[in-house]
């Protein structure tokens, strides 16, 4: 068994590797160097990439691309997008290349609230905790202020506080329920420091209320914690087009819609289909949020949730045809920013943001929402016309090739034999041997 290690975070980063060297990666002579030809050759800004996060031993990086010719709201746009899979940046190009032509993506923020609560228990009379509450909601709101007053200048802030019974789903379980306003910032640890002070202000306020008894005065504060689940912090973006226009593949663009509303409907009802089907939505708003130094745990988790809020989980992304006019939409909440955390620290997110003409908060959720939903247009356009293996196989080749540590030559010699056939694992490692012998 392996001993603990104690003050491995006071060790220096040379130290740290040298540990888990000798270790847990004996036998493994490259360790040591993979890990460190990472690292950025640049000191000041090696250290900055250290100061994210703990323990650091390397950098990981992540491919870096830009999806071009996105038409939103009648603007031209090209969209920055950090990830690892094949594929979805060309598929969001191919998708954005396709709705330029039929009258381009438009996005609308439908609202930017944020919630946060304060978690307690309060075993008393529920009368008495409510005319508590009634009373001492202003000065909750006071204590707040000095937290609040540059929010406040920029159009944010406390929007309501409410007391909120839950004891229905745990014995003596209550609520402080927060609302908020944070403009441009994604706005956590400013709405954590408020939660923090209205719950120190409503225990201390509730251990001189005299109409309480000595036991409802001992109010205990379980946590005090914003929420990623922000279903009134929405956006909605959306495509349409007459439905000729969607002529593909040899199908007439009233079969390309049926068939297309068809597997949108099979979103919405099969849970099983819903989970791929609203990760490939991800794909697209995953790259984007990372790539613009967003957090996209917290976007991730309150999708997810949102897909699951009338009791079953489903499918993100709705379609259908009126009077020969075919529609296809989303709404999500997006909790994004543009100032503060990595957003101003990490320098390709700078840039990405820069890339994006410098976007306020709705306007990076309207752009976000739009990769998605272009991205699940790409996705299902594939699977009802050549299937998805076809495309994403060709964009994984080069995966494959570099797994059988191709050379640059026969590199080019098989990209260019596989442009006429079938991608497999198994085919493209026979046509390496056949090469190579």
């Amino acid at each position: 068994m392996i001993d603990p290690i104690p003050g491995f975070s006071k060790l220096t980063k040379e130290e740290k590797i040298q540990w888990l060297g000798r270790t847990y990666l004996a036998g493994n002579t490259d360790a040591e160097n993979i890990l460190k030809q990472y690292w950025n050759p640049d000191s000041r800004l090696q250290q900055l990439h250290e100061e994210f996060t703990e323990n650091t031993l390397s950098n990981y990086y992540l491919p870096f691309g830009l999806a071009p010719n996105f038409l939103i709201n009648g603007e031209r746009m090209a969209i920055p997008m950090a990830i690892e899979e094949s594929s979805v940046i060309a598929a969001a190009s191919k998708a954005a290349k396709f709705w330029g032509k039929h009258g381009g993506f438009k996005a609308e923020v439908l609202g930017t609230r944020k919630i946060g609560q304060v978690h307690f228990m309060f075993n008393g009379k529920k009368n008495k905790l409510q005319d508590f509450f009634r009373k001492v909601k202003p000065e909750l709101l006071e204590a707040v202020e000095p937290l609040t007053k540059n929010m406040k200048k920029r159009g944010g802030g406390v929007v309501n506080l409410e007391l909120r019974d839950k004891t229905e789903l745990l014995g003596g379980y209550h609520q402080l329920h927060g609302t908020f306003e944070t403009k441009d910032s994604m706005g956590a640890n400013f709405i954590n420091s408020c939660l923090e002070r209205f719950a120190e202000t409503f225990k201390a306020e509730a251990g001189k209320y005299e109409a309480f008894s000595p036991s409802e005065k001992e109010i205990e504060i379980v946590m005090s914690i914003l929420s990623n689940y922000v279903p009134d912090c929405l956006v909605r973006a959306e495509v349409s087009c007459p439905v000729e226009e969607l002529a593909d593949h040899g199908m007439s663009g009233e079969d390309f819609a049926a068939k297309f509303v068809r597997a949108i409907k099979i979103a919405e009802a099969e849970p099983y289909r819903a989970v791929t089907h609203n990760k490939g939505i991800m794909n697209g708003i995953d790259a984007v949020v990372l790539a613009t130094g967003n957090d996209f745990r917290a976007v991730e988790a309150g999708i997810h949730a949102y897909a699951s809020k009338d009791g079953r989980y489903t499918s993100l992304t709705h379609a259908d045809v009126r009077n020969g006019e075919f529609r296809f939409w989303m709404e999500i909440p997006l909790a994004l920013g543009t100032v503060g955390g990595l957003t101003g620290l990490h320098p390709l997110s700078r840039i990405a943001l820069e890339i994006l003409q410098k976007p306020s908060a709705e306007e990076l959720m309207k752009i976000v929402a739009v990769a998605g939903l272009a991205q699940n247009f790409a996705a299902v356009r594939s699977l009802i016309t050549t299937g998805i293996q076809q495309g994403h196989m060709k964009m994984h080749l080069m995966n494959i090739l570099n797994q059988l540590n191709a050379n640059s030559k026969e590199k080019e010699l098989l990209v260019t034999h596989f442009k006429t056939h079938n991608v497999s694992h198994s085919a493209v490692e026979e046509q390496l041997d056949k090469l190579r012998s």
